[in-house]
């Protein structure tokens, strides 16, 4: 897949089917997660967890070649080992997949337990993590930036405005709390009921 004409969802499958024929436990987290339960906005990333491992990585660099795409093998064995990010990035359209290697945990361990599973018929049928853990997560980027990127926000709130009550609002309250970020949950609170 080179073709410079690829799309953010054409590179998600893409992806997505390497993860499914090596057996990687994965979900799609992010801008394309949030669009899948809320409102579209266009973003040039996509952001997976992926329980990748070391014996995954020749795969890997045999699945994204360059030129056609470029993946650095150190970054790769660095994110494994330190439970960190790397990316694998399209030149030829400009798109980059952010690869999260998750920490061991109770919030990775519930993350996992909850995916969903979206087809858009002719655009991607794969593993989302659930609208609730990308609310989370979002809530994580939000407070990690020091509340300066709002898209982090809207895209909450554009998934809160579509799935309303569907939501369950006790899980997201009770790892709100877990995860440290309660306050920023009553923000967007406060934001929908301006």
């Amino acid at each position: 897949m080179n073709s410079s004409d690829l799309g953010p969802a054409e590179l998600m499958q893409f992806v997505a089917n390497f993860f499914e024929s090596t057996d990687v436990t994965y979900r799609v987290v992010g801008s394309m997660a949030s669009m899948a339960y809320g409102e579209p906005r266009f973003t040039n990333d996509v952001d997976i967890v992926a329980e990748l491992t070391l014996e995954n990585v020749p795969a890997l660099l045999a699945t994204f070649p360059a030129p056609d795409y470029y993946v650095s093998e150190q970054a790769v064995k660095e994110a494994i080992k330190r439970h960190f990010q790397f990316n694998i990035i399209h030149p030829a359209s400009g798109l980059k997949v952010d690869v999260i290697i998750p920490k061991p945990g109770d919030f990775t361990q519930s993350e996992r337990s909850r995916v969903k599973r979206i087809t858009s018929e002719g655009e991607y049928s794969v593993w989302f993590a659930s609208p609730e853990d990308v609310i989370l997560k979002k809530l994580v980027y939000f407070q990690a930036g020091g509340g300066e990127s709002q898209k982090h926000l809207r895209d909450i709130a554009g998934m809160m405005k579509l799935l309303g009550e569907k939501l369950d609002h006790r899980y997201i309250h009770l790892w709100a709390g877990k995860l440290g970020v309660s306050e920023e949950w009553n923000l967007v609170g406060k934001q929908l009921d301006e």
